[in-house]
Order: C-alpha cells, then structure tokens, then sequence
C-alpha cells in the first residue's frame, strides 16, 4: 500500500493483511540498497499471527519517491512521520544494517513510540573503508559486487542449495542494481553507505531507549562483525543478543532462524 509522508509517496508492504491501528504493529527498515521484498518472510508471518506490519520502501528506494534522507537522524525523523501517517501511536521497531540505525535514532528521537527494538546485523560506528567508499562512488556497480560477495558467508546457504531455481548471491545482486537504478537524481550506493559511515549519535542515542532491546548478529558477519556491536551491547539498557549462523544477510541466509530470532525479541 502507499501512504503520504511529509508529501511524498511512501510505499509500504503490509505482509498480505491490510493495515489495523488496532493491533500491534512492527515496523521492519531494510538496509543500503535493498526494499521492503527482504522482510518478505517475517513480515507475511507476523501479519498472520495478529500484528500490523508495515515493510518499509525508505525514500528514494524501491517504490518510495525521493529525496533520501540526509542524515540518519532525518531518516529517523521520517520513520516516525511514516508511523504518525499510518495512524500508529507506537511500533516495535526492527532495522538491518543501515535500517538498525534508523530504528535505533527512531527509539531515541521516540521512546514512547518504541515497544520493542531489534537491530539485525549491526554494529556502530558502522564505519565504511575508504577504499569501498571511493568504489561506490566512482564504480557502484563494481562496489555493488564487492558487497554481495561480503554479505554471504556461503556460496550454497538455503534456499539457494539444494532447492533448485534459488540464487541467493544472484538475487542480492539483482536487487541491489535495481535500487541504485531507481533512483534518477544521484548514485543512491555512494549516499548510502556515506549515511552509515557519518552517523556519530550511536551511543547517545542508546543511552535514550526504553523499549526492550535486542541484536541479532551473523557469527561469520564481514561487515558487521560481532564485535563490532560491542559499544551497543554496553549502552542499550539490559540488549538481548543473538547470534546465527550467517554473514551480514541473515534474511536471505537463515530466514527461519532469523524469524525465530524475531519472534522470540517481540514475545510471539
């Protein structure tokens, strides 16, 4: 479905049920260069085990119009204008990668919006190297590749080996040139990962969160490593933590784990 947010078209995926303020809702913030389609899993589970789920397409991405965000506290800014059009009061709010600091600014800008806070796969600072930011600014499509191969910690996970017809790197891939396609008014890769590497409020902004919190990490993560979420650990109050199994795309390498984690972080 499409919603109005500070006058621009906002896409979001409801998981198959349509949008009820009555019921718990989860907002589920995809990462650089993907769409809402990487929540497709957990977001058709949770709108069919009594939550309303809004999969978001953050500006410039996926359907969504553009501008995107300058900064990850405006993004945050927006997330909450995106609960305020839905006509949500409070959320749980679930991010992966450059989506974890999204929803992690979000529940600091909002305490009394948050109910829960989960971040798949992050870490802060999430620091970018130089060398990947200067690739995706001269060559995104050669930075895209780049990135593809650091996501997965395999070339065989499930559903890609044994089940036939899947290919979890191809479609990664895909769906990256497709975002940085799609967006006519600049090289939406470079932004992204700038967006990421310049964010400095982390710690500040944990300090802020009243909500449970909880990380899910990938034990074989090559961009967000484990330990790199250590300053978060400390500075959310009482964080869960889990850890699968995976590298940094945990929703495309262990979707059923990955919706465990979640499930078990929302008390359903």
């Amino acid at each position: 479905m499409d919603l109005t947010v500070n006058g621009q078209a906002t896409h979001v995926y409801t998981g198959g049920k349509p949008l009820n303020p009555a019921l718990p809702a989860v907002v589920l913030v995809h990462g650089a260069l993907h769409d809402h389609s990487v929540w497709t899993l957990p977001a058709r589970w949770l709108a069919h085990h009594g939550w309303t789920v809004l999969a978001v397409d953050l500006p410039a991405h996926g359907r969504s119009a553009g501008p995107p965000a300058a900064s990850v506290p405006d993004a945050a800014a927006w997330l909450l204008a995106l609960l305020r059009a839905a006509g949500l009061a409070r959320a749980a709010l679930v991010g992966h990668s450059m989506g974890s600091l999204i929803a992690l600014e979000a529940a600091a800008q909002a305490p009394e919006a948050a109910t829960h806070l989960v971040m798949v796969g992050t870490a802060w600072p999430m620091k970018v190297s130089p060398a990947l930011l200067a690739t995706a600014q001269q060559q995104p499509l050669a930075a895209i590749d780049m990135v593809n191969s650091y996501s997965f910690s395999t070339w065989a996970a499930k559903p890609a080996h044994p089940g036939p017809g899947s290919w979890l790197h191809g479609g990664n891939r895909a769906l990256m040139r497709r975002t940085q396609s799609g967006w006519a008014g600049g090289n939406l890769f470079a932004h992204d990962f700038a967006l990421c590497d310049a964010y400095v409020g982390g710690a500040e902004a944990a300090a802020k969160v009243r909500c449970p919190s909880t990380l899910v990490l990938g034990s074989r993560d090559q961009m967000t490593p484990p330990k790199a979420a250590a300053v978060l650990r400390q500075a959310l109050p009482a964080a869960q933590v889990v850890q699968l199994p995976s590298g940094h795309a945990l929703m495309q390498e262990v979707p059923d784990a990955l919706l465990n984690a979640l499930r078990q972080a929302l008390g359903c």
